[in-house]
């Protein structure tokens, strides 16, 4: 169980968040009932007192307010930990900074062939699209820096996917309409790759090889 100073400290971020006008919050505020039906502009233009900050992130954590959590994490402190199994990574997320989210997913839906997995926000800030088990995510900025470098470096790829029938991929795409960064190339590495540019510039790679 976290520490009740990690709770603090995840008190302390959350009300950073709002100063910042970081429109995740919303999401975090709407987990207290009474705040359920305010957009995320209203949730940014209230008073976000630590007070505040802390209630949500005892919710959060599965109590009723931040007095319960305290005592919750004191008595944790006394309680012996079992021993755990070494943690094993599972999966990875590529995370792409976009400019709309709303129309990002839709590039990947209509011209890649993904599905728009959920839209969080409204206006949305932050979602996720699929296709065949591989997740990217996409994360809502003013200015998106690395797609701004990765079209000034050919080589900055900001996600690389593995394909099984990468020509049969290229090919689709090409009837989709969709424009390449880099057409279907044989690499000296042992790979055959093309890569895609989204609406903001990220490179995307899709790359197969032979068994």
């Amino acid at each position: 169980m976290p520490t009740l100073d990690t709770y603090r400290k995840q008190a302390k971020l959350l009300m950073r968040w709002h100063r910042d006008h970081d429109y995740s919050i919303g999401g975090r505020v709407r987990t207290l009932d009474r705040f359920k039906s305010l957009t995320d502009r209203e949730i940014l233009a209230m008073k976000f007192p630590l007070t505040l900050a802390q209630e949500i992130v005892a919710v959060e954590a599965g109590h009723r307010n931040w007095a319960e959590l305290k005592v919750v994490a004191a008595d944790a402190l006394k309680t012996p930990v079992a021993p755990t199994e070494p943690p094993v990574f599972k999966s990875v997320v590529p995370i792409l900074f976009v400019r709309d989210v709303t129309a990002s997913a839709a590039f990947f839906r209509d011209k890649l062939g993904f599905v728009a997995d959920f839209l969080h926000g409204a206006p949305p800030f932050y979602g996720a699209v699929s296709r065949d088990g591989i997740w990217i995510h996409l994360r809502l900025v003013h200015e998106p820096y690395f797609a701004a470098a990765a079209v000034k470096e050919k080589s900055l790829i900001l996600a690389s996917i593995e394909v099984s029938n990468v020509q049969g991929l290229f090919e689709e795409f090409k009837a989709r309409g969709v424009e390449f960064a880099q057409p279907l190339t044989k690499q000296a590495w042992g790979g055959t790759d093309f890569h895609v540019r989204d609406p903001d510039g990220n490179a995307i790679s899709f790359v197969g090889f032979r068994s």
